[in-house]
């Protein structure tokens, strides 16, 4: 996939700690019915929080992703749908007529009902089913505790505790020339409002594990697919907030893996 201009993500925090920098989608199988079965008869809509397992937004006909500060998770919603094998048009990041006969499609498959709307019970359902290259998550990330595990070439992080998927989440790493490394390293440093040393941009919700590299929020990405960092994790602001408030206070693991893309 053709990938543009390189963005501000950086390892600003070797000048803030004054150290020295460090040198094909595979298709996702449905839910299972007893998944879908519990979270039928989970707790009701009140209950719910970004905090649940698998939780994202709701998403309705006429929204959409409009700016880094603004996303609705449209775009990722439309490239689960494809992943899903629902969704046969272009990932635009706008909600419309196509977006939502898709969503139905993918309802009435579930067992949902068919409201067009992606509401939380269908994200559990989407996100769950659209973890790709599932067999390939390595091991040490299902050891107990929680891991945030980063694979290069699916554009994807997974958060599991204990060894049970929490979340998933579409991110994007390095350029060629500034890979994320390949490791495993634990979470060392956080700062919820970190802004570059070297470059002057923000650097929201960052959780450092690899000298200069971090988990966080981008200023500039609005397809995860399209772009690169400076070799940080770049996720949606919302999203490394999300991730900010299910692992902050805790010990985090967090494994890079997989081809450079």
């Amino acid at each position: 996939m053709k990938k543009l201009s390189s963005t501000l993500c950086t390892a600003a925090i070797v000048l803030s700690l004054g150290m020295s920098a460090p040198a094909q989608a595979s298709p996702a199988a449905p839910a299972t019915a007893v998944y879908a079965a519990a979270q039928t008869a989970a707790a009701p809509a009140s209950a719910f929080s970004k905090r649940s397992r698998f939780a994202r937004e709701t998403v309705r006909y006429g929204q959409a992703d409009r700016g880094v500060y603004r996303i609705a998770h449209v775009r990722e919603l439309q490239y689960r749908l494809r992943w899903a094998g629902f969704f046969h048009a272009g990932v635009t990041g706008n909600f419309g007529v196509l977006t939502r006969a898709a969503v139905k499609r993918y309802q009435r498959r579930e067992g949902l009902h068919q409201s067009g709307v992606a509401n939380h019970v269908m994200w559990a359902h989407l996100l769950r089913g659209t973890v790709r290259h599932r067999l390939s998550i390595p091991a040490v990330c299902r050891r107990s505790g929680l891991h945030a595990c980063y694979d290069r070439s699916m554009h994807q992080l997974v958060l599991m505790r204990g060894g049970t998927l929490v979340n998933t989440w579409l991110v994007r790493g390095g350029s060629s020339s500034t890979q994320t490394r390949l490791g495993t390293h634990a979470v060392y440093y956080r700062d919820k409002d970190h802004v570059s040393g070297l470059f002057g941009s923000p650097m929201p919700y960052s959780q450092f594990f690899d000298g200069g590299e971090a988990l966080h929020g981008s200023r500039s990405m609005t397809d995860p697919f399209y772009g690169h960092s400076h070799g940080c994790v770049n996720m949606y602001v919302e999203d490394a907030r999300q991730l900010w408030s299910l692992t902050y206070g805790k010990r985090l693991v967090v494994t890079v893996y997989g081809r450079w893309s």
